[in-house]
């Protein structure tokens, strides 16, 4: 396997675990190789060990802007997997060509959804170098993830470890030097092959990670995109910003005590009818309320921020829900933004204002009466797919809420995005930039 660049990020720092469940716990105890104080025979998921067999078909790298990138289906020519059962533990990883996946019709995923995942990308740099944005935040993540379904525990710095040997097996290829600025879409995903119909814990698991060609859904939604982005769904045009549909009260995305936390199958499906009928509407996604007091939690699959005064003190602050309750996705993109604006922030930058980073619950009637008052000043999305995407409308009880833009975005979070552009695509050096060694 390729050597690793390790930086403070990815040297086997973990992420602090404080949002999760005792349950989630209870899953890592269960399932870790070293459950009970017991030193277990299981074998311990170990990159070390990864085999290679390189493709004889490799397949053409699409363009960026092609219908064939758009179509979110082409994959580049490898893929890693380690299997799992619960007599033997982690069998070596392997590097193999990209294909079908063989389990039972009988498989625990397919009646159960046994199964979790993540989401992150490869970054071609503008200084021709290829890079992970924070990947061991994710890969701590996705253990958190996998306890929460009964799946099998592994260390994370080896999950790592077999992202980046496919980043370094297929970047150079898939994503070359005159594509500075592009980026490859990477899916870790753990399922249950166990082949029982029995609900019970599986005893067989695969984990696999491929990466796929995406289009770039953080340009200007003025800019040729997938319809959803350019906010044109049913006719609709509206190209300054993402209109968002308030979720009813009789729809819910997550509650406390149940997975919402979890980057789990079982949060996604359910939430296709509700997007399909914002779409249809012409809006670009829902933002998600709980309870009957609309609570505001996310926007699609993305944390929602908002800037707004304090009706009091008329303090600036950036407000987003709280972790605690587990109702939300503990976004990578978050916690970075959270970071920067605590460090960056505080104090005067530029010519924009201090501003207050808090994180507590906050309904949309406190936003509604912002916006009546003058307060409200931006809001924005943030995750992986959508990156930091600018709100400019959300229609909430059959009412519409203009949302204050800056041109083609709020002044806060354009200088946010920048900030985070510039370290995953090495304009700045900065420890959560984990730079891939290249195989040729």
């Amino acid at each position: 396997m390729a050597p690793m660049a390790m930086t403070p990020e990815s040297s086997g720092t973990t992420t602090p675990t404080t949002t999760a469940s005792k349950l989630t716990e209870a899953g890592m105890k269960h399932a870790s190789p070293t459950a009970n104080g017991h030193a277990s025979k299981l074998s311990p998921l170990d990159a070390s060990l990864m085999t290679v067999e390189l493709s004889k078909a490799p397949r053409s790298v699409p363009a960026p802007d092609s219908e064939e990138t758009k179509a979110q289906k082409t994959c580049t020519d490898h893929m890693a997997t380690a299997r799992w059962t619960q007599e033997h533990g982690w069998e070596a990883p392997q590097l193999r060509p990209y294909g079908p996946l063989e389990i039972m019709p009988t498989a625990s995923v397919l009646h159960y959804a046994v199964e979790c995942f993540e989401g992150l990308k490869l970054y071609r740099g503008y200084d021709g170098k290829l890079r992970l944005f924070r990947v061991s935040r994710n890969c701590e993540r996705m253990r958190r993830s996998a306890a929460r379904i009964a799946l099998p525990d592994f260390e994370p710095k080896e999950l790592e470890r077999m992202i980046v040997a496919l980043c370094a097996r297929d970047g150079a290829k898939w994503l070359p030097k005159e594509r500075a600025g592009g980026f490859l879409y990477i899916r870790p995903t753990m399922i249950a092959t166990d082949p029982a119909l029995g609900v019970q814990r599986p005893r067989e698991a695969l984990l696999y990670v491929i990466l796929a060609c995406f289009p770039d859904m953080s340009k200007s939604l003025a800019t040729p995109a997938p319809p959803a982005m350019q906010g044109q769904a049913n006719g609709a045009s509206n190209n300054s910003g993402l209109r968002l549909l308030a979720s009813k009260e009789d729809t819910i995305r997550a509650w406390p005590g149940g997975f919402g936390y979890a980057k789990v199958g079982a949060n996604y499906g359910p939430t296709l009818v509700a997007q399909g009928e914002a779409k249809a509407r012409g809006f670009d996604q829902v933002l998600w309320l709980f309870d009957k007091e609309a609570y505001v939690t996310e926007a699609g699959a993305s944390n929602f921020f908002v800037v707004m005064r304090e009706p009091t003190s008329n303090k600036l602050q950036l407000i987003t829900a709280p972790l605690e309750e587990r109702i939300i996705l503990e976004g990578i993109t978050r916690a970075s933004i959270i970071e920067l604006v605590k460090e960056r922030l505080s104090g005067t930058h530029s010519d924009l204002e201090a501003v207050e980073m808090v994180e507590r619950r906050f309904t949309m009637s406190e936003v509604i009466d912002a916006a009546k008052d003058g307060r409200l000043v931006e809001a924005f999305a943030a995750g992986t797919a959508f990156f930091v995407a600018p709100v400019s409308l959300i229609h909430f009880r059959d009412k519409d809420l203009d949302v204050p833009m800056d041109g083609d975005s709020g002044k806060y979070a354009r200088l946010i995005k920048k900030w985070l552009v510039d370290i995953m695509y090495g304009n700045v050096s900065h420890e959560w930039g984990v730079v891939v060694p290249e195989q040729q």
